[in-house]
Order: C-alpha cells, then sequence, then structure tokens
C-alpha cells in the first residue's frame, strides 16, 4: 500500500489493511505517490460529532465455550487472547445468553422447579462447566476489561402459556417472578466475578418462526414489563446501574417498537436503549429507522446485539469463499416473494464491513457479533441452526481457522475504543465506504472499506494537513492518526 504525507513531520500515521489478494491486517509501510494523480477525497471534522461508542465485540455462548474446552490448552488460549488480547481484536462490548439459547447444546433454565415462585432453587449450574470459565478467562486477558449484555431466549417454560421452550408468551401473573429471574442470574454472576452491564427482557420478541427458545412479546407487553416490573425491581434490589435495552430484533421494525417504548417520560424511565440485529436483510442497514430510532430517543443506546452469516455452514480454510459473492441468508430460501430482494447473494466480508460502518455512520454506538468460535459444521447447534463464525475450529485435529471475518471485525474493534467519539467524515463515492472516530486518547480512526474491483487512491483531509492511500480492490483500511 502506498501513502504519501503532505506534512510528515505533523502526522504519526500507521495503516493496516485486509484484502481479498491476501493481506490479513497487514501494517503498511508508507510510501511516496505521485500527489497529481486522480484520487478521491475523504474529509475528516473532529469538530463535528455524533454518538459516544460504546464498543464492538462478539459472544459468549455456550457452544462457543464448550468448542474452546475440546482443544489443547494453548490453542483455546490462542483464541482468547486473539480476540481479547492487547495484540489481538481487543474486544471491548460481548453478549451473552441467560440460560439456554439455539447455540446451546441441549434446552436448560436456571428454574428448574416449577412454580417456585420465590425462586428458592434457582442454579447457574449449567454455566459452571464451559460459558462462565471462558468470561473469566477472557477476562484476565483483556487489559482494558470489556462489557456484557445479556438475553434470555425465553422465560422458563412454566412461567408460559404454552408451557414450551419455543413460543408463546409470559403470563402476566408471572412479571414478577420473571423480574426475580434476572435479579437471581445478575447475583449469581456477580458472586462469580462476572458484573453485568446490560440486559435485554428478552431475545427476538417476535420469535424466530418457532424453531429454538423463545418468548413473544408485543411493544405494549414488553414497556409493561420493563416500566412496571423488571426497571422498578431491580432498581429496588441494587442493580440501578444495569442498562435495560428494549427489543432486541430486526431494524426494520424499529419505528413500532421506540415508538411505544419511548412514548412518555414513564415509559422511557427505565430503558436504557435499544438493540437491534440484522437479520432482516443480507445487505440493507436501514439507515432510515436507525435515524428514527435515534431521533426518537437521543440520549440513549443503539446497539446491534447479534448478527452474522446464517444458514451457512462455514467454508474451512478457504478465504477466497469469503471474498467472494456466495454468501446467502435464511431469506434465500424462505422470504417471501415481495422480500426477495432483501436477500441477494453477498459477499460475507462484504456484509460485516458495510454494515458496521452503515450503523456507525447512523448512530448506532455498539455493534456485536454472534458466535465467536463454531466448528466445521456450523455448531454445535441442538436445532440444528448452523451458522458461521469468525473464528472456525476442528476440535478433532486441533486446528483453528481465522477466517477473513475475524480481520474484518478487528479492523473496527482493535482501535474504535469505549468513548470514543463518532466525527465527522464525508467522502465523495457512492461505493467506497468510510467512517471515523476520535478516541479519548487522542488518536482518530479511519476506516476504508473497498467493495469495488478498482484500485483507488484516497486524499484524506484533516485538520489542514492531508495524507494518500491506496485502497485496493476488496479491501478493509484501518488508519490511525496519533496526536
Amino acid at each position: 500500500m502506498i501513502t504519501s504525507c503532505k506534512d510528515k513531520a505533523s502526522m504519526n500515521i500507521e495503516i493496516y489493511e485486509t484484502s481479498k489478494a491476501g493481506n490479513q491486517f497487514a501494517l503498511i509501510s508508507p510510501l511516496e505517490i505521485d500527489s497529481n494523480q486522480k484520487f478521491i477525497s475523504l474529509k475528516i471534522d473532529p469538530n463535528q460529532t455524533f454518538q459516544v461508542i460504546t464498543g464492538i465485540g462478539g459472544s459468549f455462548t455456550e457452544s462457543t465455550a464448550y468448542l474452546l474446552n475440546q482443544l489443547s490448552a494453548d490453542k483455546r488460549e490462542e483464541i482468547i487472547k486473539a480476540y481479547f488480547g492487547d495484540n489481538g481484536a481487543k474486544y471491548s462490548l460481548t453478549r451473552t445468553h441467560i440460560a439456554s439459547c439455539d447455540f446451546s447444546l441441549s434446552n436448560y433454565t436456571y428454574a428448574k422447579v416449577e412454580n417456585d415462585l420465590k425462586l428458592e432453587h434457582f442454579t447457574i449450574e449449567d454455566d459452571l462447566d464451559d460459558l462462565i470459565p471462558l468470561i473469566k478467562d477472557a477476562q484476565k486477558i483483556s487489559s482494558e476489561g470489556f462489557n456484557i449484555i445479556a438475553s434470555p431466549w425465553t422465560a422458563p417454560p412454566w412461567m408460559k402459556d404454552n408451557k414450551h421452550w419455543v413460543g408463546g408468551k409470559l403470563l402476566k401473573e408471572h412479571y414478577p417472578t420473571f423480574s426475580l429471574y434476572f435479579q437471581k442470574y445478575l447475583e449469581a454472576y456477580q458472586k462469580q466475578g462476572i458484573d453485568i452491564w446490560g440486559i435485554t427482557p428478552i431475545n427476538e420478541p417476535h420469535g424466530n418462526g418457532n424453531n429454538w427458545e423463545s418468548t413473544h412479546f408485543s411493544p405494549v407487553e414488553m414497556t409493561d414489563l420493563v416500566q412496571n416490573y423488571l426497571g422498578p425491581h431491580l432498581e429496588k434490589n441494587g442493580f440501578k446501574a444495569v442498562k435495560i435495552l428494549g427489543y432486541d430484533q430486526n431494524r426494520a421494525g424499529l419505528k413500532e417498537w421506540v415508538d411505544v417504548m419511548f412514548n412518555s417520560e414513564e415509559s422511557s424511565k427505565y430503558y436504557a436503549g435499544t438493540a437491534i440485529h440484522w437479520y432482516e436483510s443480507t445487505y440493507e442497514y436501514f439507515p432510515k429507522e436507525l435515524q428514527y430510532a435515534h431521533q426518537k430517543a437521543p440520549s440513549k443506546h443503539l446497539i446491534q446485539t447479534e448478527g452474522c452469516v446464517d444458514a451457512e455452514v462455514p467454508h474451512w480454510k478457504d478465504d477466497t469463499w469469503y471474498w467472494s459473492k456466495e454468501g446467502t441468508d435464511w431469506g434465500w430460501d424462505w422470504a417471501s416473494e415481495n422480500d426477495k430482494y432483501l436477500h441477494p447473494k453477498y459477499v460475507p466480508v462484504h456484509r460485516y464491513a458495510r454494515d458496521i460502518i452503515g450503523c456507525l455512520n447512523n448512530w448506532v454506538d455498539g455493534w456485536v457479533d454472534w458466535n465467536m468460535v463454531l466448528d466445521k459444521q456450523g455448531g454445535p447447534n441442538w436445532f440444528k441452526n448452523w451458522c458461521i463464525a469468525p473464528v472456525i475450529v476442528d476440535p478433532q485435529h486441533n486446528e483453528v481457522y481465522y477466517t477473513p471475518l475475524y480481520y474484518t471485525m478487528m479492523h473496527f474493534s482493535k482501535f474504535i475504543r469505549p468513548n470514543s467519539i463518532k466525527i465527522g467524515c464525508e467522502i465523495n463515492h457512492k461505493e467506497i465506504m468510510a467512517t471515523a472516530v476520535k478516541n479519548p486518547d487522542g488518536t482518530v480512526v479511519v476506516v476504508l472499506f473497498n467493495p469495488t474491483e478498482k484500485l483507488e487512491t484516497i486524499n484524506i483531509n484533516f485538520e489542514s494537513n492531508g495524507f494518500y492511500t491506496q485502497l485496493n480492490p476488496n479491501s478493509i483500511q484501518s488508519i490511525v492518526i496519533k496526536p
């Protein structure tokens, strides 16, 4: 890669690139170029400020934790360092599941005794072998720490109208018990040395086609739970600081939800913000909906809590596939004819890069990937809902494959740190995307994404200085400007 500073004495710049041609978060040596050649202009304006960034990272699931325990101790540690170490991706915002989800080995709940209204038999024993040790080991490796958002996929079945793991609604009579369930969970994890930063009342309240663990809520029902039960209960019992993020499903439905959640001061009081997923489309990040959600509650969080390449079995040690237009999602086969346009084939790396930049440029302050590690089948998953993770492992042969998605995530998580501020960033190109933040330590970070087949020269203007970078076809660059 080639760069040239107009004023090298006043600018300390590092450029990292991942590309279809083979770079994997490679540090690029600056070289001179002819500044008279044609270029694309990118303007960085640190005086134009937007949201404060909460963090970027991935999720702790039982499947990931189980797989890591099947590897040798050194391979397990290598992967945890790759995600949380100073020389790795430095994940700062994470998610985990409260009791079982589809990426668990089986169905389980912490309230195993039916009609135990005081939850005297509450237990997190199912998490003690795999999930909790992984989180604690990640805590030891992370020098700056990370926050955790926790979500239940379902209420305990005995609290629901259908008495099943899948579907159904939480009975109104059990709203107080379900609120206690959260308190017991927070206390149990706290005793393990794990503080939970935020929760969502349920994962995917619209359900998931009644395939795996779920509990259905309408916006009115969830807001009733949060406003009159969960929020007051946690406040009364010492967990006022825990953030409650509402919704926790696809962006296309944001308006319906935020209109109810933030309808009044009373309805808004216990909501710290809104959680969203990306599964509504393989390429559309719904900027109008994101803008609307921010305008409805400008002081609240807007956090992507889940996204992955779903409905795909991972391709093993095949970087080319992750850069090829071969990815599909659930909608490729199952979407209605009216919605088929939302689910074309796509390039997996492009989907991640485009979505994260699109989110950051539209008020999203946190972005969390789904499973950190899966096996060659895309599991384990008790429902056989195979998906792709940035890191794939083969426990039988003790092998690890860092897919291009891992390096893509690293371009954002490593340098865009908590409490950084999204700043002005304008590029005069229809396809190349860019975003920029200013970190608490004064560094300015620019992430560029070139989905085209053309080599492009970018002229970056920053505080009366400027420099050039050449952006390879199908590439991502992180540019760190040090004070």
